[in-house]
């Protein structure tokens, strides 16, 4: 970063490469330019639940000025549009750093992202917690002038959003008693934004629950009038909040432009008495994946913001938003007493339960709509199969999957278990990459001869939680790609195919001698009785890891050498047959024949062969001796 001193102040330039992004903020975003207003007002309210926060244990910071107001000027005259509000304010340090750093979640991701945009750039504002910066779409300069309560210094930030900014001292006189006051320029397009019935339509759509008042004043020298009250809409009976309501305040709150596929509103009372106010998403969220899978529901005590950084709930369910607020922790609670408090155990204990359970109703009543909840967040809350063993079976009943006979639908673990065949002990899975891959896989075919359900586990947390031990209603977890399949004692629906059991002994003979040319590459060669189509497929040995979770594991370098897989061989395939037809002639075609089977069932398994020069030579001796006729 630059810094050229002045006489007046500091010029500096913004921690991003911002002329870009704002320049295409303005020419990507202009058909939902009303956001910005959303922005600052958040903005001022933020400010303003701080400044109450703060005044808990400093009373002296609100003065006799104790009401949170944020006030909307317009002067049609001078083209411009003021926002003010009396919160806790910025200094110097902090009007640098919160108005000099654009986009953290990523200037270069969001510049690609908005520029790919193609239309429906407005969710990135949303998603990429710009904020701020959204004035620029509206006014060609933007002045922020701010005094921190409680001192007697004012400060001006201002930019024209071409890449630098400055920061000036300001006369007290000139600067709000206290809070922060946005002026914007206006632009030659913005000029709408001076009438106060847009500006009064936009504050009820965007923000007519934010919690402080909110005012206009049609000229600078004009009567302010109230707008919103700051009502919050948590503490009102459910009988007076509409759906719009509800779908307002999730937009301002979240920063997100979907409509919410459930909304929770709970007054509990009894041991703990709290408001709970939670949305779940239509859309996924951008921090979705945040390695951190931090939380997003805010704690208020008595309507009194606290944190937006409290485990309220488990990070299985971080797609969450909304709030919760508590009559009972103590206004004057601190970090540390946030995060050792047994009531906001208790708490978190009873809000997680609520969320589930309204998931249960959503999906009890709903197939569809709990389908789609299931499709964007399911892979987020089967980690809490893995972190929440109290609530495991709550998630197992909540837990969908495509199964290899299920097609595009999803299928519960009720529904799996409500269709066991005759004899089957177990609930069958495949883990892996891509479902439709795995779908494909010969290890399914023994089970689809029979009518065996297999559920396709595809995502990276399947191969985790399916190896801690878990069962629904009594029937366990079994990988079809580990151990034995045993399949024999549930009927095939043909008949008429031959159980293992019936093996020729010319091809029992014909597995023992590819176990014996194979030697240490296999743990074993044996006859499958999960194969029907395909000639060869590798397996786990029964004691150890599922081929898929070996496959992660060593990928993130956590695992030393890998188990080795046994081979199964199809006793009833024709290729395999034949070749054992052959008896003990052509002894090194045969051997030829055992390496290439090893390294289809690798290919099959999504790997490559073992030795790809020794395949490409074997494959071509192969390819000769068919050529060449029997002589080879």
């Amino acid at each position: 970063m630059t810094t050229t001193e002045a006489s007046h102040g500091e010029s500096r330039a913004f921690a991003a490469d911002v002329a870009k992004l704002l320049h295409l903020m303005v020419h990507s975003v202009y058909s939902d330019r009303d956001v910005f207003l959303r922005e600052l007002i958040s903005n001022a309210a933020d400010a303003c639940e701080r400044l109450r926060y703060e005044a808990i244990a400093n009373p002296g910071l609100v003065g006799d000025d104790a009401k949170p107001a944020i006030t909307l000027t317009v002067d049609a005259e001078a083209n411009r549009l003021t926002l003010e509000d009396n919160g806790i304010g910025m200094s110097k340090p902090e009007l640098i750093e919160a108005l000099g750093t654009i986009a953290h979640s990523g200037t270069k991701a969001f510049m690609e992202r908005l520029d790919a945009a193609q239309g429906d750039s407005a969710n990135l504002i949303g998603q990429f917690g710009v904020g701020f910066y959204s004035a620029f779409m509206v006014a060609e300069k933007v002045d922020v002038i701010s005094r921190s309560a409680g001192t007697a210094e004012a400060w001006q930030w201002s930019s024209d959003g071409k890449g630098t900014f400055t920061v000036t001292p300001v006369e007290l006189a000139e600067a709000p008693a206290r809070g922060t006051r946005v002026v914007l320029h206006l632009s030659e397009d913005g000029k709408a934004y001076t009438e106060r019935f847009k500006l009064q339509r936009i504050i009820k759509d965007q923000s007519g629950h934010v919690p402080v008042p909110i005012s206009i004043k049609d000229k600078p020298d004009a009567e302010p009038t109230e707008v919103t009250d700051g009502a919050a809409l948590w503490t009102k009976p459910k009988s007076e909040i509409t759906a719009e309501d509800y779908t307002d305040f999730y937009r301002s709150a979240a920063g997100q432009f979907d409509t919410p596929a459930l909304t929770i509103h709970v007054h509990a009372e009894g041991r703990q008495e709290y408001s709970l106010l939670a949305f779940v998403p239509s859309a996924k969220p951008f921090d979705l994946s945040d390695p951190e899978r931090k939380g997003r529901i805010k704690l208020y005590v008595k309507r009194v913001f606290i944190t937006d950084d409290a485990e309220i709930v488990p990070r299985y369910l971080r797609f969450v938003r909304g709030l919760v607020d508590s009559a009972d922790l103590p206004l004057n609670v601190s970090r540390e007493m946030i995060q050792e408090s047994p009531i906001l155990a208790a708490i978190r204990k009873s809000v997680t339960g609520r969320i589930l359970g309204e998931l249960e109703k959503l999906a009890a009543r709903d197939d569809n709509a709990y389908a789609e909840v299931w499709a964007n967040f399911g892979a987020v809350l089967k980690e809490g199969l893995c972190e929440d063993f109290e609530r495991r079976e709550a998630l197992l009943g909540l837990a969908r999957f495509k199964t290899a006979a299920s097609g595009e639908g999803w299928r519960s673990l009720k529904d799996y278990v409500g269709a066991l065949r005759e004899n089957q002990t177990a609930i069958y899975y495949i883990a892996g990459e891509d479902a439709a891959r795995l779908a494909a896989s010969p290890h399914l075919e023994g089970f689809r001869a029979r009518g065996i359900e297999v559920l396709l586990l595809s995502d990276s947390v399947d191969s985790f939680w399916v190896t801690l031990g878990p069962d629904f209603e009594g029937k366990p977890f079994k990988s079809v790609t580990q151990g034995a399949a045993d399949l024999a004692a549930i009927p095939l629906l043909d008949a008429a195919t031959p159980p293992v059991s019936d093996t020729a002994p010319a091809v029992t003979d014909f597995i023992a001698f590819v176990k014996t040319t194979l030697g240490e590459e296999v743990a074993d060669v044996r006859a499958s009785d999960r194969l029907t189509d395909s000639a060869v497929c590798l397996v786990a040995s029964e004691a150890g890891l599922d081929r898929q979770l070996e496959k992660i594991l060593a990928s993130a370098g956590r695992l030393g050498a890998a188990a080795k897989p046994i081979l199964e061989v199809n006793p009833r395939h024709d290729l395999i047959k034949r070749l054992a037809d052959l008896g003990e002639s052509d002894r090194a075609f045969r051997e030829d024949v055992a390496h290439l089977l090893l390294d289809e069932a690798r290919i099959l398994d999504g790997d490559r062969p073992g030795d790809p020069h020794s395949y490409a030579a074997r494959l071509g001796r192969v390819i000769g001796r068919g050529l060449g006729g029997s002589a080879g």
